[in-house]
């Protein structure tokens, strides 16, 4: 995208979400150090390894290009974790980025296992490049799922990565079962195709077959723009 965020709008659209998280008991706050975030999720007993692509071991992300959100509940508790970064793909796209397992390693010559693999054929993929924010790592707090926290966890991320970046387009991958369970709906992801990864890590231990999701940055935008400050979120 080439124009600048509104930073007024962007402050309105986080705003409605950061205050309807806090209406379910969570208060939510931005880092940058991935060390950390590492350090935050190793110590949550029910979630899932953090991947490589978030692990600075494996992934360094540079500064400006990478954010996480921690969201703890009255007692000072984790509640929420989430985490994005930005990948250029000017001269590359995201099947390709993904194949190459540079996705998940700064190095995939130093870093991959020589079984490692990843096969993309949901046909967007192709086209999604330029500036792409990738979203992951979603976790949430077994007590506060079925109350509309995946809406909010999107909204924040979606404010953030625009507000930071205006990219062309916001891209995940989700499991199978998500979409099957409906929370991919909450999370309001608009368009969604299978194939997105067919992944085997070997010493991470990894192996999914993911739904590519995604927004293109107009739509994005769109959903910043039309946001009005008042408006509820409904969950």
């Amino acid at each position: 995208m080439t124009s600048v965020a509104n930073p007024l709008q962007v402050s309105r659209f986080l705003h409605v979400y950061d205050t309807a998280a806090a209406q379910k008991g969570i208060k939510v706050s931005i880092g940058f150090d991935f060390h950390e975030y590492v350090a935050i999720t190793q110590a949550l007993p029910t979630k899932s390894p953090t991947y490589p692509n978030f692990r600075p071991d494996r992934s360094p992300i540079k500064s400006g290009e990478g954010y996480w959100l921690v969201g703890v509940d009255k007692n000072n508790k984790i509640a929420l974790v989430e985490a994005a970064r930005l990948y250029d793909l000017s001269g590359s796209n995201f099947a390709d980025h993904l194949e190459s397992l540079k996705a998940f390693y700064a190095d995939p010559i130093i870093h991959a296992h020589p079984q490692d693999l990843c096969r993309c054929v949901a046909p967007t993929a192709k086209k999604i490049g330029g500036k792409v924010a990738y979203h992951g790592d979603f976790w949430l707090r077994r007590d506060f799922r079925g109350q509309g926290m995946p809406k909010i966890m999107a909204g924040i991320l979606r404010g953030v990565s625009f507000a930071m970046w205006a990219p062309d387009f916001i891209c995940g991958l989700a499991p199978r079962w998500i979409r099957d369970k409906g929370v991919l709906a909450q999370y309001g992801h608009t368009h969604h195709e299978p194939g997105g990864s067919i992944l085997r890590l070997i010493e991470e231990n990894i192996a999914d077959d993911d739904l590519l999701v995604w927004l293109t940055g107009e739509e994005l935008r769109s959903l910043v723009d039309r946001h009005d400050r008042t408006e509820p979120v409904q969950t």
